[in-house]
């Protein structure tokens, strides 16, 4: 079932938007060799419980931290360790925040000290794909818009795009109906509405698309070793276009002018 949500809750959604918006400005200034994912995890809760809000994803499902952090290889749901970055690692965060009941999801893959030039393509691709997908979101639009464009865009560079896993709808529950993956699919005639909320989010790989879950039950990773990024944000649907709700207003025509 597809909840519609109301102004004031998109508007609740979005207070949760910036709460992650800035912490992922904060959090970038501790992705530095040698810090460990459960140190950045720590961090992270902190700021959050600072902001009034909670984070969403601890202890859904028995998850037992408050952020998604997937190091190279590990696609999505890495569990924070004692395990240090290196340079030259990628490190995908993906972050729930919830407050007044709403909630908003967003990641972003960060690299550590230096990373080399296939790397570099491979975060920036990722995230053009997003901001591919996200610009055929509108009410009436279908479904396989968005997630057609997606798969054109990364399609054109090789990359293994994720199958398991997709983006969906987001607010009252971390995940809700409808499912968005990032390639089409047979259901993909059913139509955004406005006042519809969801993530997009593609999970690519440099090599193929196949994954696998490691015996901790959440992490998933590349069936090949080959690196894997991750970017997100949360959207609503508009009667013209759409609006990211994970982004700082302050910063939204400058990030826009990046990708638009």
């Amino acid at each position: 079932m597809i909840h519609i949500k109301s102004n004031d809750e998109i508007e609740r959604i979005r207070e949760c938007g910036i709460i992650s918006s800035e912490l992922f400005k904060m959090i970038k200034k501790h992705i530095q060799p040698g810090i460990s994912t459960k140190e950045l995890d720590s961090i992270a809760e902190n700021f959050i419980r600072k902001h009034g809000a909670i984070p969403s994803f601890k202890g859904y499902a028995n998850f037992p931290a408050t952020l998604c952090i997937s190091i190279n290889e590990e696609i999505i749901h890495g569990i924070p360790s004692n395990r240090k970055l290196k340079n030259g690692d990628i490190v995908g965060i993906d972050v729930g925040i919830k407050k007044y009941g709403l909630i908003s999801d967003s990641a972003y893959t960060y690299s550590v000290g230096k990373i080399t030039d296939e790397l570099k393509s491979l975060l920036k691709r990722t995230e053009e794909a997003l901001y591919k997908g996200i610009s055929k979101i509108k009410n009436e639009a279908q479904i396989n818009e968005v997630s057609g464009a997606i798969e054109d865009y990364v399609k054109k560079f090789d990359y293994g795009i994720v199958t398991e896993y997709c983006g969906h709808g987001v607010g009252y529950k971390n995940h809700e109906d409808p499912e968005i993956p990032n390639y089409r699919f047979t259901k993909g005639s059913r139509k955004l509405k406005t006042g519809m909320v969801i993530a997009i989010e593609p999970m690519i790989n440099l090599g193929q698309g196949g994954c696998y879950i490691l015996n901790d039950g959440w992490t998933v990773v590349t069936i090949d070793g080959k690196y894997s990024a991750h970017f997100e944000h949360t959207i609503a649907v508009t009667d013209d276009g759409f609006d990211i709700l994970t982004i700082n207003p302050d910063d939204y025509d400058s990030i826009m002018a990046k990708f638009f």
